[in-house]
């Protein structure tokens, strides 16, 4: 039997999700990023089933989310560049790493052993009410199987993780369809971890000066080599295409391909980060022998695009 989902949260299907999580169960959410897969961030058994159901290696944290600043604070040592970004972009697709409080229940697997957490508060109303019901933190990576193209809808849920998760909460498709932008608020200086829709212009003109870029794989998810990635090879900044491959077109495509989606035929950024999900699994098909993406402009939200098909183009 398939799990339940349904598009509209009503109060009955909320208390079954805050009783799953209660109980050490999981949950897969709406995000307006992508759907995760929650459970109790306090309970490490439960932060365990989500290594489990997504073959995760267990290095790879979690981001913890929460409904308000306030339940952000019980968790983790809050500063001053915390707030602002906060003020500025929360609700919405951003992560803060902020140092673990001195008796944070957090999970330590959630944190992959380190000393921060990554934590944000999500912008989609189901996520919210959801986050409100429980009161506590969720620990949701992406719903779908480690290193797979990540899910924006829940029939991509169903289809990666079936019935491995008692309950999938339809909440349409993501509008963002990116990972959150990831930022390391727990030095002196704020760092993206992890590119995303809040960009690096964004961020720098809100706190006054020029972001760094770093990496960290014990601080943000989305750090592996090769993630996000398809079952047949991806093929970047293609000029041109073979008949036997699937074209991942951005603007005017190029004829003779096998298939063809269009990231955004009026080359919209926004847009083509929505649906970058989506088409790449759609793509995924052994009858392709690999797929064809054109040029993606490196700048704004175009960078963390790239970033993932970078990623997604690692074998």
């Amino acid at each position: 039997m398939k799990p339940p989902q349904t598009l509209h949260l009503d109060a009955a299907l909320v208390d079954n999700a805050v009783s799953l999580w209660n109980s050490g169960g999981l949950v897969a959410i709406p995000t307006e990023t992508v759907y995760g897969l929650g459970a109790n961030a306090c309970d490490g058994s439960a932060v365990a089933s989500i290594y489990k159901v997504k073959s995760r290696p267990q290095f790879n944290p979690l981001i913890v989310h929460v409904a308000d600043i306030e339940t952000a604070q019980k968790y983790v040592q809050w500063n001053d560049a915390a707030q602002t970004l906060a003020e500025a972009f929360w609700p919405g697709p951003l992560t803060l790493v902020l140092p673990r409080t001195a008796q944070c229940p957090i999970s330590a697997l959630v944190s992959a052993g380190g000393d921060t957490i990554a934590i944000r508060i999500p912008a989609h109303p189901i996520a919210q009410q959801l986050m409100k019901a429980f009161g506590g933190g969720i620990a949701a990576p992406s719903a779908n199987r480690s290193g797979r193209v990540s899910p924006t809808t829940a029939q991509h849920v169903r289809d990666e993780l079936g019935d491995s998760i008692p309950l999938i909460i339809d909440g349409g498709p993501c509008v963002v369809g990116l990972e959150s932008t990831v930022v390391d608020v727990s030095g002196k200086e704020a760092v993206i971890l992890r590119p995303g829709s809040i960009t690096h212009a964004m961020l720098s003109q809100v706190l006054g000066y020029e972001i760094g870029q770093g990496q960290n794989q014990k601080k943000s998810p989305g750090q592996m080599e090769s993630h996000y990635a398809p079952s047949i090879p991806v093929r970047l900044n293609a000029t041109q295409v073979e008949p036997e491959e699937a074209l991942l077109a951005f603007g005017a495509p190029f004829h003779g391909a096998a298939a063809t989606l269009n990231l955004s035929p009026k080359r919209d950024l926004i847009e083509a980060a929505a649906n970058l999900f989506a088409m790449l699994r759609a793509l995924d098909d052994p009858r392709f022998h690999s797929i064809a993406v054109m040029p993606i402009p490196d700048e704004g939200i175009g960078t963390a695009i790239n970033d993932r098909l970078a990623r997604a183009s690692v074998r």
